[in-house]
């Protein structure tokens, strides 16, 4: 349910840039979300024009760009895109941890007219 929340976010922040460029329309959206974030496209996808209604996003396409999930193997010092099941390095097999790299979530750009 916090993806209508950020929905709402996402609008208020495409909105406020749209109007600094003085768009009176926001046609795309460019959101990078990292498979870490929790975030669900589909349910952003499902709050958008709801929330977008009356506002320059309102027929604004979503384009998402995915991140995978990089983890850290401690044991042979190697960075790693985490597997589909669990959080082994597929060199050494060690337990691998969390990096930055999945966690993203921003607005990348927005197309105006």
């Amino acid at each position: 349910m916090h993806e209508y929340a950020v929905t709402r976010s996402i609008v208020k922040i495409v909105a406020a840039e749209a109007e600094k460029a003085g768009a009176r329309k926001v046609t795309r959206i460019h959101l990078v979300i990292g498979d870490l974030s929790t975030i669900v496209d589909d349910s952003v996808r499902m709050y958008f024009p709801m929330i977008a209604a009356g506002t320059v996003a309102e027929e604004a396409e979503l384009v998402f760009k995915r991140v995978k999930a990089e983890f850290y193997c401690k044991h042979c010092r190697r960075n790693f895109v985490k597997p589909a099941h669990g959080f082994e390095c597929p060199v050494c097999g060690g337990l691998g941890t969390p990096t930055d790299v999945g966690k993203e979530f921003y607005v990348e750009s927005i197309e105006i007219e």
